[in-house]
Formats: C-alpha cells, structure tokens, sequence
C-alpha cells in the first residue's frame, strides 16, 4: 500500500478519521475531505505528529464542482488516485414514515446518494488514468435491512449499495474494484444523534446485535483497508458485513 494516494470523504471524525489514520499509518497519502474545517484539520495534523503525509480541502459532497475539486486537489498535492473510501452521510431524522419530514429525506438523498454517485463518478474518471484503483463505500444494516424509524435513511443505504454492485461491473474488467462495507451500530455522531432523539438508547441498540454491543470505528476501519488492499484483489460488487452478527440472525 505505500506511496499509494488516497481520498477519503466525510474523514475528520468518526470511522473516517479512524480509516484515514489506519490508511496513514500503511505509508497511504490521504487526502481528507468534509464540511468541517477545523476537525479536518485536526485529523491532518494527527496523522502528520504520527509520521504519515495527508491534507484536507472542504467539500461539501452533493455538490459536483466541489467533487470535482477533491479529485483534481488529490492529483495536484499527491500526483495520482489510487483508493477512494466514500464514507460521508447523514441521518437527520428518527421517524416513522408517516411522521417524516420530507425535506429531511431529500437531504439525505443529497448527501448519501448523490454524494456517493458523485465521488464514484470522478473518483473512477481519475483511476482509469492511472490503470485502475479500488473505492469502498459506506453502506449500513440499513441498507441491506428493514430499520424502524430510519425508512428514509435506509432507502439511501439500499441506494449506495445498488451503486456499489453496479459499479463492481461495470469496471470488473478495467483494474477498478468496488466494494461496500455494512457496519452495525457503530459509536459516532449519527448514533449519538438518533440516542439524543429519543427513540433508541445505548442498550436498546447493543440488544439488537448477537454480540451484544456496538461496535467502534476502529473495527470497521479494518474492513475498509482490506477491502481496499491487494489482499482483497479478487473482491468486487461486494457488500462486507462488520456488524457483530446482526446480519447472521
């Protein structure tokens, strides 16, 4: 994996900030993408203090001159684009269906679905230059499962899974592997922020995994490095479960 070139949205907390710190640490250059500057920054500044190479530019990832502007800011620091990991997401509401709020769910269509399409799109355009690379994206439970109160958010989910199947096709036979992870609940922002609305607590989701707890980023960051790595090499179209046995049930 060293002197490879990496991008990472949505990398300054979280399983992003995790990835990008493993990825790092394999002599990868990473370039982190978000909407917040400062956190960015900060990731930056701690994968630097740890001896690797990286750089942040905001990005906000359903806008198409912004994704544009990730992918050739990659090329002008680092020279090239090997792996890609589309990580940036939302969940804005804790609903049912009927009781959601649609302006809610077309800004998380924005952001985890355009958003991906969009990263895909350019980060595929930038590795057929180079002869091939490999991208993961971020899927969810929710995207392969029924989730009360998430209808909205698991019909992204579904959505990037169908575009990582697809796009695991498409270039099958051009050097450029794509896959998905599907984490369970994972301790981050987005959990936190459905505990705080109130129709989940911390037990209520542990109970719903065989293992009986949530997991950390730093366990999904794993499966996302393999995914990317050659030890991965004949692995496309393929959604991994890193759920702590929640699909298995």
């Amino acid at each position: 994996m060293t002197q490879k070139v990496a991008v990472i949205t949505g990398g300054a907390t979280g399983i992003g900030r995790s990835t990008a710190i493993l990825l790092a640490s394999k002599g990868i250059k990473m370039v982190i993408s978000g909407r917040r500057e400062a956190a960015g920054q900060k990731a930056v500044e701690e994968i630097r203090a740890r001896g690797g190479d990286a750089a942040f530019i905001a990005v906000d990832v359903d806008n198409e001159a912004h994704v544009r502007r990730l992918i050739e800011f990659a090329v002008e620091k680092f020279g090239r684009l090997d792996l890609a990991v589309n990580n940036a997401g939302i969940s804005n509401e804790t609903k049912t269906i009927g009781e959601s709020d649609p302006a809610n769910f077309q800004a998380m269509l924005q952001t985890n679905v355009m958003g991906v399409y969009l990263c895909m799109k350019y980060e595929i355009q930038q590795m057929l230059k180079n002869g091939g690379g490999s991208i993961v994206n971020l899927a969810s439970i929710a995207g392969l499962n029924g989730i009360p109160y998430a209808g909205p958010y698991a019909a992204t989910k579904h959505a990037v899974v169908g575009l990582t199947k697809s796009g695991g096709l498409d270039y099958a036979t051009q050097n450029i592997r794509i896959n998905a992870v599907a984490p369970g609940a994972i301790k981050t922002d987005i959990i936190a922020g459905s505990i705080a609305q109130g129709q989940y607590d911390e037990a209520t989701i542990s109970a719903m995994h065989p293992m009986a707890r949530m997991g950390n980023p730093e366990e999904i960051a794993r499966g996302i490095a393999w995914l990317l790595s050659d030890e991965a090499s004949f692995v496309t179209g393929h959604v991994l479960n890193i759920d702590g046995g929640f699909q298995a049930k």
